[in-house]
């Protein structure tokens, strides 16, 4: 059964659409990458879930979810697991969206501390071999490098991340610290991918070491941003600022 619309088709600019949404009720996420879900039409799919993390908070059996249908021959899964309805907010869980959905908002100018520069580009390759999420720059003198996380854990209103262990995001914040100097801006962006939080904090419980290294990141001079979105069954933006405890 295809989706019901929260809001009239005609979205703004400031918005990343979904592709057209199938509605349907989690069976059971595992093995990280796959969810059985069971269709409003009755039909129990397997989706791909593009997401790394434990994703706690945000894989209850029974929840109601949203797919999307990809008729590629080059996939092995076609549908993808873009949404799932928690009891305060709908939750984004693809973590695909937070790079694009951050690289449309800078190209619209929606992000005021990160206007002015003249040029953007994805995935910028560093010399180490690694890749850093979103590059800015004006002239070789005036540049800013941005990597993106994706959070979607939840507790009593206040996000964290990560929910899983991560020594791929312990070295992002190594590498920030590296390339940080006079002429160059570094930046953590956490893109919380649902409503209903008021404060974001390291999750010092799950990833110790990462709240030692973003503390660590955030002393050196690597700025921190924390966003939230407006999301409904058309698309999603960045809504508004979140503040931060480290």
């Amino acid at each position: 059964m295809r989706a019901q619309n929260s809001i009239p088709n005609k979205i703004d600019n400031r918005y990343l659409r979904w592709p057209e949404l199938i509605s349907g009720t989690l069976v059971k996420r595992y093995k990280r990458f796959l969810a059985d879900i069971r269709l409003d039409n009755g039909q129990t799919i397997t989706a791909h879930c593009a997401n790394t993390g434990s994703m706690t908070e945000c894989s209850l059996p029974g929840s109601p979810v949203y797919v999307s249908y990809h008729d590629n021959p080059q996939r092995k899964l076609k549908y993808t697991w873009e949404l799932i309805q928690m009891p305060t907010s709908l939750v984004g869980v693809n973590t695909a969206i937070p790079n694009k959905l951050v690289f449309h908002s800078i190209q619209q100018g929606l992000i005021q501390s990160l206007l002015g520069y003249e040029h953007i580009k994805s995935e910028k390759k560093l010399e180490s071999g690694s890749r850093l999420d979103i590059f800015l720059w004006n002239h070789e003198q005036d540049r800013c490098f941005i990597e993106i996380k994706n959070c979607t854990l939840v507790t009593n209103r206040i996000a964290s991340f990560p929910d899983a262990v991560t020594t791929r995001g312990q070295k992002h914040l190594r590498e920030l610290q590296q390339l940080k100097d006079a002429n160059t801006r570094c930046a953590m962006f956490f893109l919380i991918q649902r409503s209903d939080a008021d404060i974001f904090k390291p999750a010092d419980s799950i990833d110790p070491e990462y709240g030692r290294e973003l503390r660590r990141a955030a002393d050196n001079g690597v700025e921190m941003f924390v966003y939230d979105v407006d999301i409904n069954l058309n698309g999603i933006r960045i809504h508004k600022e979140i503040p931060y405890q480290l």
